[in-house]
């Protein structure tokens, strides 16, 4: 790591952040109707076309500690931090056949969270707060993570002093963006995120088709990248007596690697921030494009992790394998373009991090504060009580990532995929029948909170002794595999089991207030929740 600030990419660094800032405040005049209605503030008044959604999506999808946490866990252990890419393949025909029946029916009645369709379609206020709750803990950390990634680009351009620096000089960079952050999210709402994702992913595009070129070349070609990194894999790692890591998953990991990669593709948009994105989309249309063009970000992430065999072979040496990519950055990259790839990290945390307060500020509003506070909230009340918890949720994050040890914020965030898969049943479940009991929903999802989080518990790893990982002993198979996906199945056997015996003794249903019709239903249809003229002007992309 170079001595000192690092004053050529910092420039670079701090024009792109201050052109993103103008651009989070002008969002708010980008065709906006009612600054009253959460449906504006939260939803961008539900009237994005294809192209927006698809930046918005993959800005909210492919964040800053994608950039960051997926080659550095191939810098760390080899090919099995490759499930990311895998996983988000499987993911897009696994949403091609729900969320547009998400959208539609969310459309049709005013949804605004997942929350709202579980109440909505099961009737049930309780299955509605437990999938709101789960949301809200599983994007705090998420959250944390993107001021992680700022954090680690910061560290490695020498802004905020060494760690014997005082903690507000230290700090005071991280600081600043998370005000600058909070007061367009503040003032724009989702027209923010919206309108900066095309900068970030622009600029992420840019550097990785450079990296993918210019650092091979730079190190004598893959070849090379790989037989060092193979030989830097063999070695043995004192802390565990075994191979640091290996270029092909070994056998005994397969199972891990199999089950992690579907569990994080059953979970990804189960994350409040995807369903967010999600229906802020103009059409049902909108979403199955998406879904088919989406895919390039995979593509994108597959060159991405190879950024950590390069860091092996360049010789970059870090004692925390977040700061691997930054660093490799500033070692090959001329300093300017070091600064861009740098802003391209930076931005990368902005955009998501805005997305994810926004979503679990709308969760409490619409499925807390109105269901269980005040029932008779206004419009311009609910519009207000989110963004004040946006500031609030940003807050907490900020102060989670000031105060703790960054590995915890990271097994935290391994916790929330687990937490917020158990949501899959009443969400998805309920989009294709209402067969399951409400309160069989909610016995599954308590058991495989409970399952999970113990089970999480108990994962020891080198460093530490709770919370060590996210992969566990499968019980009764003898493999080792994610903890999320065996909690997932207790879950849904649970619901079903529980389901048999409710209806047996004709346990109360709740109301559905949807009919079928409901979820194959367009924004011009007849008895659909119009859109606002001035939404809906000028809309084409």
């Amino acid at each position: 790591m170079n001595d000192g600030v690092n004053g050529v990419a910092l420039g670079v660094f701090i024009f792109f952040f201050l052109a993103v800032t103008v651009m989070g405040f002008l969002a708010a005049r980008w065709r906006r109707a009612d600054s009253d209605s959460l449906d504006e503030w939260g939803l961008g008044g539900r009237s994005f076309g294809t192209w927006v959604t698809w930046f918005l999506l993959g800005g909210d999808l492919y964040t800053a500690y994608t950039f960051v946490a997926v080659p550095a866990a191939i810098y760390a252990a080899g090919a099995a931090g490759f499930f990311a890419v895998p996983y988000t393949i499987l993911v897009y025909p696994l949403i091609f056949t729900f969320l547009p029946r998400l959208w539609s029916v969310s459309h049709k009645h005013g949804y605004v969270t997942t929350s709202d369709f579980v109440r909505g379609r099961w009737g049930s206020k309780g299955l509605s707060l437990a999938v709101a709750v789960t949301g809200i803990l599983a994007t705090m950390p998420y959250i944390a993570l993107q001021l992680v990634g700022i954090q680690a680009v910061l560290d490695v351009m020498g802004v905020g002093g060494g760690e014997a620096t005082n903690w507000f000089v230290k700090d005071l960079p991280l600081l600043i963006a998370f005000g600058v952050l909070a007061a367009y999210t503040y003032s724009s709402g989702l027209r923010a995120p919206a309108l900066i994702a095309f900068v970030k992913d622009t600029l992420i595009y840019i550097v990785i088709a450079v990296a993918i070129i210019y650092i091979p070349v730079k190190l004598g070609g893959f070849d090379d990248i790989f037989a060092k990194a193979g030989d830097a894999f063999a070695q043995i790692n004192p802390a565990t007596d075994k191979p640091r890591g290996a270029l092909a998953p070994a056998e005994a990991g397969q199972w891990g690697y199999a089950t992690l990669a579907l569990g994080s593709a059953l979970a990804l948009f189960m994350y409040p921030h995807s369903i967010t994105a999600t229906l802020s989309s103009r059409s049902r249309d909108v979403i199955r494009r998406n879904t088919t063009i989406l895919p390039l970000y995979s593509l994108m992430l597959g060159l991405l992790a190879l950024l950590g065999f390069m860091a092996i072979a360049a010789g970059v040496k870090v004692k925390n394998g977040q700061l691997a990519i930054p660093q490799l950055f500033e070692n090959m990259f001329p300093d300017w373009f070091a600064g861009v790839a740098f802003a391209a990290i930076g931005i990368g945390a902005l955009v998501p991090a805005a997305i994810m307060s926004i979503a679990a500020a709308n969760l409490f509003t619409r499925n807390i504060y109105k269901d269980f506070i005040k029932p008779d909230a206004t419009p311009a009340q609910e519009t207000k009580v989110s963004k004040l918890v946006s500031l609030l949720v940003k807050v907490g994050s900020l102060v989670f990532v000031l105060t703790m040890d960054k590995t915890v914020a990271i097994n935290f965030q391994l916790l929330g995929g687990i937490w917020i898969l158990q949501t899959f049943p009443s969400l998805v479940g309920g989009l294709f029948t209402r067969w399951f009991h409400r309160w069989a929903l909610l016995a599954g999802w308590a058991t495989g909170m409970i399952y999970g989080t113990a089970a999480a518990y108990g994962v020891a790893s080198p460093t530490q002794k709770h919370f060590g990982g996210s992969s566990a002993e499968i019980p009764g198979f003898g493999e080792i595999g994610y903890i999320g996906l065996t909690a997932f199945v207790l879950n849904v056997v649970v619901t079903v089991v529980l389901t048999f015996v409710l209806r047996a003794v004709k346990a109360p249903e709740g109301v559905d207030e949807t009919s079928p019709s409901d979820y194959t239903a367009d924004a011009g249809d007849p008895g659909v929740k119009a859109e606002l003229p001035s939404a809906t002007a000028g809309a084409g992309h």
